[in-house]
């Protein structure tokens, strides 16, 4: 049995897209049962729609400012069609205590540096600032700490020497689209293991 998961997304959610396109084979361990975002005109809900996955808005601005009651209503959409797994995809929003202890050990994030380096923004032009030679991308479970859950899965990539910050972030996408679908079927798959 497939473990349902939805896809919460802030903007044109091309790691949405890469989860979409691996859910799509029927030996794939998810199924994608919902894209939610807080923002209604994110370009990923017409994606979404397009490959036939239910949708839904919640947008933050009615809210005015109480992020944790906009948390509780993200909840109850993700429990009222039976989701398991919550994948962040390009959701810029952090987190409350509240919904990341609601889904404790059950939220993925892919974030774009190896972590624990470079938590937060601007991670591709801080590796560069920093000389690094290596940088890459981590899925990771959301804890409260920014960046700073378990880390499930990490993809590297060299940095040339004459990367900028636009051609070393678009090297790093193209392995994020390879690493989120690959961690999200491990994970899958580890919750349907039977114990011991």
């Amino acid at each position: 049995m497939k473990i349902r998961v939805a896809v919460l997304i802030g903007g044109r959610g091309s790691n949405m897209d890469a989860l979409l396109a691996a859910a799509r084979d029927p030996a794939y361990p998810a199924e994608i049962v919902l894209v939610l975002s807080n923002n209604p005109a994110a370009s990923g809900l017409a994606t979404a729609t397009a490959a036939g996955v239910p949708i839904l808005a919640i947008d933050h601005r009615p809210y005015k400012g109480d992020r944790a009651a906009h948390e509780v209503a993200i909840d109850a959409a993700l429990r009222a069609v039976g989701v398991e797994v919550v994948c962040l995809a390009g959701y810029m929003r952090v987190l409350t205590p509240f919904l990341v202890g609601a889904w404790a050990g059950r939220i993925l994030n892919i974030h774009p540096s190896l972590l624990p380096a470079y938590p937060g923004l601007h991670t591709h032009r801080r590796a560069l600032e920093a000389g690094e030679t290596q940088h890459g991308c981590t899925v990771h479970l959301v804890t409260q700490g920014v960046d700073e859950g378990p880390i499930l899965a990490q993809a590297v990539v060299p940095v040339l020497p004459d990367d900028t910050e636009a051609t070393l972030a678009a090297c790093v996408l193209i392995q994020e689209h390879r690493l989120y679908p690959a961690a999200l079927a491990d994970f899958a798959r580890a919750l349907r293991r039977p114990l011991p």
